[in-house]
């Protein structure tokens, strides 16, 4: 399951990324054109907000956002397996009002009508809900790690 999430991030970020690219293309062959394309910032815009969400996706799945352990590793094994659980949880909650906010934002953008595109505005915040849900699967895969001491996914073994 977690390797069909995984590949449907990508399946997903690697067009939009590439779509994103190619819109910001014409628009600046078209601008050095003298025939501007009004829709190309606004796509962009939209682009740019689902590509950094499957970004974040992926990251957060494979564990790769910046991490400072310095002090965490410092700390006595039981209260740094501890300090780990709250950090998880904390986590989970973000991930909750991340996709919660999210599904808000959408259900209230709905009706209205992207300024340069016949869209819905709704669809800037669509990502917010998968990127909310990912955040708190993690979350909850990795306090189960933690809960059961195995190294997390992306972690290599404490000390």
């Amino acid at each position: 399951m977690l390797r069909l999430i995984d590949r449907l991030i990508a399946w997903f970020a690697i067009p939009s990324a590439v779509l994103l690219l190619l819109v910001v293309m014409a628009g600046v062959i078209c601008r050095a054109a003298d025939h501007p394309l009004s829709w190309t910032d606004e796509a962009s815009g939209y682009l740019m907000v689902w590509s950094a969400c499957f970004g974040w996706m992926s990251a957060t799945r494979k564990g790769a956002h910046i991490r400072i352990r310095f002090f965490m590793d410092r700390l006595p094994s039981a209260l740094n397996r501890l300090v780990r659980l709250v950090f998880e949880g904390a986590l989970l909650l973000l991930g909750l009002v991340i996709a919660t906010k999210g599904l808000h934002l959408v259900q209230t953008n709905l009706d209205i009508e992207a300024t340069s595109m016949p869209i819905s505005a709704a669809l800037l915040y669509v990502p917010l809900i998968p990127a909310g849900l990912v955040m708190v699967m993690q979350a909850v895969l990795d306090a189960m790690a933690i809960w059961q001491e195995k190294p997390a996914l992306h972690e290599g073994p404490q000390s």
